[in-house]
């Protein structure tokens, strides 16, 4: 009976020590969760508070972005300002506008018409007249999407090395290649010679809100054509009647006719020549038929003065430019295509299509 009641007391002891242990295991792994949950608050609480600090540092950089971006916006139009003090009034075009009385020979090829700044200054306005210069193109373009028929002929002739190539780089690249075409003319081929000098040239000309350039034009046919005698002179003579008749019927449609001699001096042309021929990178660009041509200079001079004489029309106007700085001449070629547009005043075309229904289909798409 004692042997009973001591094996039962056994059995209970070893209950309650059982029981005990199930406790302390039990309130340890209570307390190990509890620990792990309040270290995962602390986490969370601290990811959270991580995350705020990023979104306020974002919220910073935004602002920081923003106002980054109003004080270049505030330099640009300032900057923008200055081109408008510095190259109007008076009008770059008014000052390079040839005539009937303008003599070549007169006219300092090295000299900066309109503009009283330094090389720097007007490589820093170059970037704010490009900028606008290609809004306006993209305006003409669009409105010729609206049903416009407006365009611009720019035509660019020069003496070999004037710095025609240098104008299409930093001025006609400028804008937007959808709206604009180069057309460069060389000598005539066998088909082109078989129609009427201006055939090439009207299939050449640009369509309803684009810009069309010229590297060289129609004007080779009163220049080039008259110092070799390519033609008898009886007939070149009567080209000049026909282009002003061509470039009439040209403004009458709806072309802006933009016409450019760069004047560069036979001392400068003489050094460009010279730098090609020492420099191997510029040995591309020498033609050894340039040195030919040199021989005719007082020719050319001679029938670009005929040219500029009897074709700068109130319609389409001759430029004179003067090229041995080539800095200045790629500024006039922009600033006149600038002032030229401006003039224009292109408009973007009204929606064909109800706007705020788009925009309602839009938003439930």
């Amino acid at each position: 009976m004692a042997n009973k009641k001591v094996k039962k007391a056994k059995e209970k002891a070893a209950r309650k020590a059982v029981e005990k242990a199930l406790r302390k295991a039990e309130e340890k792994k209570r307390a190990k969760a509890e620990k792990k949950a309040k270290e995962a608050k602390k986490a969370e609480k601290k990811a959270a508070k991580e995350a705020e600090q990023a979104e306020q540092a974002r919220a910073r950089e935004v602002r920081a972005a923003s106002e980054q971006a109003s004080a270049a916006r505030a330099e640009l139009d300032e900057a923008a300002q200055v081109v408008h003090e510095v190259l109007t009034p008076p009008a770059l075009g008014a000052l390079l506008k040839a005539g009937p009385t303008t003599d070549l020979g007169a006219i300092d090829t090295r000299g900066t018409p309109g503009f009283d700044g330094s090389k720097a200054d007007a490589e820093a306005l170059m970037p704010i007249l490009a900028d606008e210069v290609s809004s306006l193109q993209e305006r003409l373009y669009a409105e010729s999407k609206g049903g416009g028929e407006r365009s611009v002929l720019l035509v660019i002739q020069g003496m070999d090395t004037a710095g025609k190539g240098g104008i299409m780089r930093h001025v006609v690249g400028a804008m937007d290649p959808q709206g604009t075409r180069i057309t460069a003319f060389k000598a005539p081929t066998e088909e082109e010679k078989a129609h009427p000098f201006l055939w090439r040239i009207r299939n050449a000309l640009p369509e309803p809100g684009h810009v069309g350039v010229f590297d060289r034009s129609h004007y080779e046919d009163v220049l080039i054509v008259r110092v070799h005698d390519l033609v008898p002179r009886a007939q070149w003579s009567r080209r000049y009647g026909q282009i002003n008749t061509f470039e009439r019927g040209l403004v009458t449609k709806g072309m802006t006719v933009i016409k450019v001699m760069l004047h560069i001096s036979s001392d400068e042309q003489k050094a460009r020549l010279a730098e090609r021929l020492e420099r191997p990178d510029k040995y591309w660009k020498f033609n050894p038929g340039d040195i030919d041509e040199r021989r005719h200079w007082d020719d050319y001079q001679e029938a670009y003065q005929a040219a500029i004489e009897k074709c700068s029309t109130d319609e389409a106007p001759w430029y004179v430019v003067p090229a041995d700085r080539k800095w200045y001449a790629r500024l006039a070629v922009m600033t006149l295509l600038r002032e030229h547009l401006l003039a224009l005043d292109p408009q973007w075309p009204e929606a064909d299509f109800d706007v705020a229904e788009q925009q309602k289909l839009l938003a439930e798409s």
